[in-house]
Formats: structure tokens, C-alpha cells, sequence
């Protein structure tokens, strides 16, 4: 099963990236504390503040991204993926609380011009390797999430990045610190609530496009354009007559699309299906996805009258053929045969011819009239001995009729069988050859309705008639 042993060793990889962040938020976080303490940084502050909201964010990731991947179940029929979506939503606050908090600090720092500073080349060299385990993880981390479109590991992987950039300007108020420091130019340390600042907009601005994001996936905002290229594309296959409704949900990297097709209203149950496979492989062209194929029958636009009536027969699970119409100074009939349960009363039978008359005659564009020859459905399957019981029968009576037709002289090789669940009974007869051909006709016309009188079963009749001296 290669699919199965891809999908487990994706999420084992998963995994280990969102425990391997986990690992490094945790030395970030206890290096940052260090030199927030050994320096009074309030950039530093800002960033282990930061980094410790990054630790907390790292575990939901790992815990969102075990969760995330199992199968559904009966309590989650779409799946658990969405856990993802609520994790980086998750982290999304932590961030813009850290940022508040950080605007505030800073703010009170330059208002009140209380600095306290203690700039150290140690601390600006730790900073550095800092910067660069944060650019290492950010990539790792992107690189998993990319492969297995993971928004948990992606949101923390944005988180990484961030902290590259905050570190590197705290860096940078950190230098303007010590560089002050040697050259007694006091109004160098307020370059690092300067910088404090700068890290809480990257943070609001970073925690926003985040949080849209989550925030779209948790209300099953569908990405942009995709439900005009799916109508579009559904609309180009054929049997399809108009894309009527689209919905696209994601969960994680699964998509599930819901699409109402209007399908014409005369094709059958096996055509329906075809199209309905159709518009899956169609939309797993666009993206794939899950989809959910629901089709209304509607009338098209070069529907015939006896298409329509065939959908109205249809509709009501009624058997109809031998449709025709014919004009009678200027107006329109049609006539037709409707098969009906051969247990059915005359009167239940009536009733629906009549249904389905009233309801032709009301839109059947023009129809001044409908005759309906109502006959019984054929639901026995005949075996070969009742084959064979009844061309003897058949054959029996045919020659107990020789006395009352002076032309028929021997009936043999009759046979019966059954199509379309219709008896057709076929025989040789042999007959006097001097007679006209005229005569002959109008006895084996006569024989075949005997015969049915006889056998109201046997839908056709078919005699060969011959002259007795060849028989």
C-alpha cells in the first residue's frame, strides 16, 4: 500500500519537525531570559517574551499536528484537520498579546526616559547565533509545511521568521546601546525601546495576515476564484446543462467541494452516473479534494416533445413506447402504449393513464389530445419447459382448428420464445397450393387471432404458410 506508507511517514516527519521546534523555542527561550537578566534589555525583554509565547505556540503545533492527522470518524465525519487551523489561530493572539504588551513597556520607557541598560559584545555575539538557529529552524520548518500543506507547522515556521528579524534589530539597538556607552551619548539607549517598537509592529503586522488567514480557513472561506474555475470547468463537460451552486471548504490541506449540476431530465440512470464521475475527475484536475456531485434534472434547450413526455412517464415510474403524434385539423395527438402491473385493477390503471394525460395536456406545448393503450407489464421470466408446454398447447390447437378452416391441412415446428418479456410464437402451416395467395392471407390473419383469443400471453403471431406437398 505505497499511499498508506507515504501518508505515515509524512506524518511521522511532521512530527518530528513540530517536536524538534519545540526543542529549539525551549534553548531561545532560556538564552533570551539570560541576557534579558544580564543586560536589561527591554528589546531583549521583548524577545524572550516572545520566544516564550513562541515555546507555548510550538507545543499546540506538536499536539495540533498528532491530532490533526487522524482519520475521520463517526463524531468527525470531514476529518480533524481543522485542529491545525485553530492551533495558528491560537497563536495568532498569543502574538498580538505579546506585542501589546511590548508597545506598552516602550512607551513607558520613553515617556518616563527611564533606561536601563547594560549593553555587553557577549550579549550582541549570542544575539547573532540566536538570528541564525532562528533562520535554520524557519526553514526546516517551511520546508515540512510546504510538503504537507500544514497551516500548524507553516504558522510556526512564520513565527521563526519573525524572530529573525526582531533579533537582528534588537541587535541593533543593543550596538546603538554600547556604541552610546563608549562614546557617552545618552540618547543612543533609546534606541532599544526604538526597537522594541519595531519588533511589536513586524508582530501585529505578521500576527494579522496569520490570523486572516486561520480565521478564513475556521469560517470555510473559500480561496479565491476557485468556485468560478470549478463552475467554469464543470460547465465545459458534456451532459452537463449549467453549474448551478459550488461550495468549497478546506480543512487543512483537504478540500471538499459540494456541486449542483443541472443534468437533462431524459437521461438515464447509467448516463447520470457517468457525468457524475466526470465532474469528480474534473475538479481533482483543479484541486484535490473530496467532492460531493448532486444533480437536477432540467429540460434542455433542444428537448423534443416525445423527450419531454418520456421525462414525465419517467418521473412517475411509468413504461411507456410506440410514441407518435399526428395532426387533426391543425391540432396535435399523440397516442402511445403505457405498460402497468399486470396485477393492477382497470380502475387503478385508469387513474394513471389519466395523470399522466392531464399533466401532457398541460405542458405538452400545444397537445389537443392523448390516447393511451394501457397493457400489462410482463414481470414472469418463462422457463424453457413453459416454453415448450406452451408451443405444444399452440400446436395442438392450431390442428383442432382444421375442421372449421377447410384450408389448413397440418400446423408443425412451432416454436415460442420470449424478448422483451413478450411471448412471439412462430409456426409452419400447410395449406392446399392451389389456393390464391389472397384467401391464404386472410385464413393465417384469422388463425393468429384465434390464437391469441386462445392464449391472451402471446403478444405476436407468426405463420409461414406452405404449400402441403412441400411441408
Amino acid at each position: 500500500m505505497p499511499g498508506t506508507v507515504e501518508a505515515i511517514e509524512g506524518i511521522r516527519e511532521k512530527k518530528i519537525a513540530a517536536l524538534a521546534s519545540v526543542g529549539t523555542a525551549l534553548a531561545l527561550v532560556s538564552l533570551k531570559v539570560f541576557l534579558t537578566w544580564y543586560t536589561g534589555s527591554l528589546g531583549i525583554l521583548s524577545e524572550a517574551l516572545h520566544s516564550g509565547l513562541d515555546l507555548i505556540a510550538a507545543i499546540i503545533t506538536y499536539l495540533s499536528v498528532r491530532i490533526s492527522d487522524r482519520p475521520a470518524d463517526a463524531s468527525h465525519t470531514y476529518g480533524h484537520a481543522k485542529v491545525e487551523s485553530f492551533s495558528a489561530f491560537v497563536e495568532t493572539g498569543l502574538l498580538l498579546l505579546t506585542a501589546l504588551y511590548v508597545i506598552y513597556e516602550a512607551f513607558h520607557r520613553l515617556l518616563t526616559r527611564h533606561v536601563h541598560l547594560e549593553p555587553s559584545l557577549i550579549a550582541i555575539v549570542v544575539l547573532a547565533g540566536m538570528a541564525g538557529m532562528d533562520v535554520i529552524r524557519s526553514r526546516a520548518l517551511d520546508k515540512v509545511a510546504k510538503k504537507h500543506e500544514s497551516e500548524a507547522l507553516e504558522a510556526d515556521a512564520l513565527h521563526f521568521s519573525t524572530d529573525v528579524w526582531s533579533t537582528l534589530v534588537v541587535m541593533f539597538g543593543m550596538v546603538c546601546a554600547w556604541v552610546g556607552q563608549r562614546l557617552n551619548a545618552e540618547w543612543l539607549f533609546y534606541a532599544d525601546p526604538l526597537a522594541a517598537l519595531f519588533v511589536a509592529g513586524v508582530i501585529i503586522w505578521v500576527g494579522s495576515q496569520l490570523g486572516r488567514r486561520t480565521l478564513d480557513a475556521l469560517l470555510d472561506a473559500a480561496p479565491a476564484g476557485m468556485q468560478q474555475r470549478i463552475a467554469t470547468a464543470v460547465e465545459e463537460l458534456d451532459g452537463v446543462l449549467g453549474a448551478e451552486r459550488v461550495r468549497v471548504r478546506r480543512a487543512g490541506k483537504h478540500h471538499f467541494v459540494d456541486v449542483t449540476i443541472s443534468v437533462p431530465r431524459t437521461a438515464s440512470f447509467e448516463q447520470v452516473h457517468a457525468i457524475s464521475d466526470a465532474v469528480e475527475k474534473r475538479v481533482a484536475q483543479i484541486v484535490p479534494a473530496d467532492v460531493m456531485v448532486h444533480m437536477e434534472p432540467r429540460a434542455h434547450g433542444g428537448e423534443t416533445l416525445f423527450d419531454a413526455i418520456r421525462a414525465m412517464a419517467h418521473r412517475r415510474g411509468l413504461a411507456i413506447h410506440e410514441i407518435s403524434a399526428h395532426q387533426v385539423d391543425g391540432r396535435l395527438f399523440v397516442e402511445m402504449h403505457m405498460e402497468v402491473d399486470e396485477h393492477l385493477s382497470l380502475r387503478e390503471a385508469h387513474r394513471r393513464a389519466t395523470e399522466l394525460e392531464e399533466e401532457i395536456l398541460r405542458e405538452g406545448n400545444g397537445v389537443a389530445g392523448v390516447n393511451i393503450h394501457i397493457e400489462p407489464l410482463g414481470m414472469h421470466i418463462a422457463t424453457a419447459g413453459e416454453m415448450k408446454e406452451l408451443a405444444a398447447a399452440v400446436q395442438a390447437h392450431m390442428n383442432s382448428l382444421r375442421t372449421e378452416y377447410g384450408e389448413l391441412l397440418d400446423c408443425h415446428e412451432v416454436r415460442v420464445r420470449e424478448a422483451d418479456q413478450k411471448i412471439t410464437v412462430s409456426c409452419h402451416c400447410a395449406m392446399d397450393g392451389s389456393l390464391p395467395i389472397t384467401r391464404i392471407h386472410d385464413v393465417t390473419e384469422a388463425l393468429q387471432d384465434r390464437i391469441k383469443e386462445k392464449f391472451p400471453q402471446i403478444f405476436v403471431v407468426n405463420i409461414h404458410p406452405e404449400p402441403v406437398e412441400e411441408s
